[in-house]
């Protein structure tokens, strides 16, 4: 590939409908400047802005595996024939009972981004490449109680809700509720 070619020409999987397409690609250098918004532009995030955070954390990140991890990592969500970074996807391990491994996954879109379908194809398409490259049996996701596009997009990427987890989040000077969603490796994929 030709160093001087952006990052749209990267591969990644994707998910075309309607000559649109969603794809996840590793991170670049260029989206960096994306994760910097993230961490210092309040609201930009929506209800998960939880304060200023440190601007230089994405680079040396970025420096230490690409955001590749072994236990979590990111993805950006690429979309296609506009060839635009529209946020990312991230996932984290975990285990129950020290013995049954699982993916907490997560999603933030920049505004201009959101209510377009991207949302649940890019969470659909992280399950996907989770289950097909780990031995996990459940993915799950939490959201806030009032977000509601949210849930739905959860539900169109193939989770279930489970429950409420009560005051699991300390946000906006309150302890809140979240709503905890699960995919099981064999659920069907919506895709």
């Amino acid at each position: 590939m030709d160093e001087a070619e952006p990052p749209a020409r990267v591969a990644g999987i994707a998910h075309e409908v309607g000559g649109a397409t969603v794809r996840l690609r590793p991170v670049a250098e260029p989206d960096l400047a994306m994760f910097r918004r993230f961490a210092t532009e309040p609201g930009l995030i929506g209800l998960d802005w939880a304060g200023f955070r440190d601007p230089g954390a994405p680079a040396r990140r970025f420096a230490e595996d690409g955001y590749l991890g072994e236990r979590d990592g990111r993805l950006i969500v690429w979309t296609e024939p506009e060839e635009a970074a529209a946020g990312y996807v991230s996932y984290l391990s975990g285990s129950y009972g020290g013995r049954a491994p699982y993916w907490e996954i997560g999603i933030v879109l920049l505004p201009e981004w959101r209510g377009r379908g991207i949302g649940w194809r890019a969470q659909a398409l992280l399950c996907d490449y989770l289950f097909a490259h780990t031995p996990a049996q459940r993915i799950q996701a939490g959201t806030h109680a009032e977000n509601l596009a949210e849930q739905r997009s959860l539900e169109k990427a193939g989770f279930q809700l489970e429950g409420i987890v009560r005051a699991c989040e300390f946000r906006a000077g309150a302890w809140r509720d979240g709503h905890l969603y699960s995919r099981l490796r064999d659920d069907p994929s919506p895709l």
